[in-house]
């Protein structure tokens, strides 16, 4: 079992869930989060004052996979979230200990489904 977070821009949230359910894979969380990375922001004036915003708007998905989908979901999200520009995100793949599913009590592999 493993748990996949990615980082992506915004308006590529429709893609990529496009791309994920093409590779049958439905079941995901997703959250606003802001950030920074190699983009490291913009200046932008506001009424003759200059500032500097370098948390930006980004979408954090998790999605919990048995191993056999580890692949196919890392390869639709960056199929979906990929411009080839910096600030396009990043993939975190880490083992997943336990996973119980509190409607029934499944456990592991089950429990993810």
């Amino acid at each position: 079992m493993k748990k996949i977070e990615a980082i992506i821009q915004p308006e590529k949230l429709n893609a990529v869930k496009e791309e994920l359910f093409k590779a049958d894979v439905h079941k995901m969380t997703v959250s606003r989060v802001k950030g920074c990375g190699q983009q490291r922001g913009y200046t932008e004036s506001y009424r003759g004052s200059i500032s500097k915003v370098n948390l930006l708007s980004k979408i954090k998905l998790e999605i919990a996979v048995n191993e056999e989908f580890v692949k196919p979901t890392v390869n639709a999200i960056i199929n979906g979230a990929r411009t080839g520009a910096i600030g396009d995100g990043k993939i975190f793949v880490s083992d997943l200990e336990e996973c119980i599913r509190i409607r029934t009590g499944e456990e592991g592999t089950e429990a993810i489904g």
